[in-house]
């Protein structure tokens, strides 16, 4: 597993799960109870087709998309809706609409000041 603190040792936008929350402010991942939710999978690291998450199998392996935020159906997203309930399904939705109007650089420039990954898009 790659440290979280080093982001310039892959690309910045693989540490943005598929459905909108940040790896790199994750307190799973940087505990070390995680491998990131993309990381590993482009470089052969880790076996995508061992992978569990509908949403990481829709978006990042049969549509080869970076997030959601790339796909013009994740406002009514079944696997997305299906996923999260309420306040998480809120903010993901929130987070992949921001991704697609201001991009993952300016989402990237907010989220890593976040102090978990849920933060807030101010």
């Amino acid at each position: 597993m790659g440290n979280p603190e080093d982001s310039h040792c892959e690309k910045a936008e693989r540490y943005i799960a598929c459905c909108g929350f940040y790896c790199r402010t994750c307190k799973v991942y940087t505990g070390g109870q995680c491998k990131g939710c993309k990381l590993g999978y482009d470089t052969g690291e880790r076996d995508i087709a061992r992978a569990k998450c509908k949403i990481k199998l829709c978006c990042f392996r049969d549509n080869g998309f970076e997030t959601c935020a790339d796909c013009a159906d994740f406002p009514t997203c079944e696997f997305i809706r299906g996923r999260f309930t309420d306040y998480k399904l809120r903010r993901s939705l929130e987070f992949l609409n921001f991704m697609k109007k201001e991009g993952y650089a300016a989402f990237i420039r907010i989220a890593d000041t976040w102090k978990d990954c849920l933060g807030k898009l101010e």
